[in-house]
């Protein structure tokens, strides 16, 4: 770029059409890479299913290593704002809780994530 141009920060979508088809450690390998390559890089994964205890309270391990191999340490309600706890495609698990999966949760845990990083990396969740 030019002097003075103001970089914005990319962002990436990873994606598979099948559960432990590998998207997890394929975000972790390029979030570690980036990392390590001296890029300020964050990822996300906005909506999981499957809970663990986490630090923070109920957490994805997915989502977990996300943060752990993240430049900087965001709370993990920005990391993974929608959690379900059973380990069943999300969207039949909100439809079990009754619950809508707010895009405006994701949009603004996204932009808090985005303003501190070159780089974020969104995992979505498995499944066909």
């Amino acid at each position: 770029g030019t002097d003075g141009e103001t970089r914005m920060p990319r962002e990436f979508f990873v994606t598979g059409t099948d559960t432990g088809v590998g998207k997890t450690l394929v975000t972790a390998v390029l979030l570690r890479r980036l990392r390590e390559s001296g890029v300020a890089v964050a990822g996300m994964k906005p909506v999981a299913a499957g809970s663990i205890a986490g630090p923070e309270g109920p957490a994805n391990e997915d989502a977990l290593l996300l943060q752990a191999e993240s430049s900087v340490r965001h709370p993990y309600a920005d990391v993974n704002p929608w959690l379900f706890e059973p380990p069943i495609a999300p969207h039949l698990a909100a439809a079990e809780a009754g619950v809508p999966i707010d895009t405006a949760r994701i949009v603004a845990a996204h932009a808090r994530i985005r303003a501190g990083a070159q780089v974020v990396l969104a995992e979505g969740a498995g499944g066909f």
